[in-house]
């Protein structure tokens, strides 16, 4: 029986990518749709908020000469480009979803309303959110604890590369030190980098869980939910 109720997970463009070096990979949306459908099929609600760094990074706009602004909502729209190929590879695995955009794009998405949304939720589809916040100057983590909180999810659920959080870059330093769990106040004091720190903030201060973890393993997603301890629990 699932432990949570309703998750939040948060998939960076960048693992769209697969073995490529830019767009989207359909071995990969494939990977996602049918571990996300697991997850699904057990009665738990489930949020995704998906980064647009596979295609465009806002962060990285100055350096060619693309003013920040700018940049952040070409990135914005990056995320919707990935929201809506995560839609179709979930609806063509028979998963009931919604596109819901925090910038108006009617033809494509919803708008953003946070009670329809969770209504969504409550009867069992999967909402896909995109358009970060809706405002420049923050990232898709900020987008994912904020819309996490709104929708009183109850965990975090980012999906990474690595397998937890370690005492320093596991790729980079084979002395490092993976942590079970580690509290707010830990990763803060260790310097350890998570989400951006408005993003980790926000959930510190609404005690809102994070679980860390590798998304290229299938069996990750569903043992989480399921209640197996798999990567790192930041509570």
């Amino acid at each position: 029986m699932a432990i949570y109720k309703r998750v939040l997970l948060k998939l960076s463009g960048e693992s769209l990518m697969g073995s490529n070096g830019y767009g989207i990979s359909p071995d990969m949306l494939f990977h996602y749709a049918n571990q996300i459908k697991g997850v699904a099929g057990e009665g738990v609600e489930t949020a995704i908020v998906i980064g647009g760094g596979n295609i465009y990074r806002g962060l990285n706009a100055s350096s060619s000469g693309i003013e920040r602004v700018q940049g952040d909502y070409m990135g914005m729209l990056a995320t919707a480009i990935n929201g809506m190929a995560l839609q179709s590879a979930l609806e063509s695995v028979g998963v009931f979803t919604r596109l819901i955009s925090a910038i108006k794009m009617d033809q494509i998405a919803e708008p953003y309303i946070r009670r329809r949304a969770i209504r969504h939720l409550e009867k069992g589809r999967v909402v896909i959110f995109c358009g970060g916040t809706g405002s420049p100057y923050f990232t898709t983590d900020s987008a994912a604890a904020l819309r996490a909180n709104e929708i009183n999810a109850n965990v975090i659920l980012k999906g990474t590369r690595v397998d937890g959080v370690y005492s320093a870059d596991p790729e980079k330093d084979k002395n490092a030190v993976k942590f079970d769990q580690i509290s707010f106040s830990e990763v803060i004091s260790k310097g350890l980098n998570i989400m951006d720190m408005t993003a980790f903030t926000l959930c510190r201060e609404n005690n809102l869980p994070i679980v860390v973890f590798n998304i290229n393993d299938p069996d990750n997603l569903k043992n989480i939910v399921m209640g197996h301890k798999v990567g790192t629990l930041i509570k």
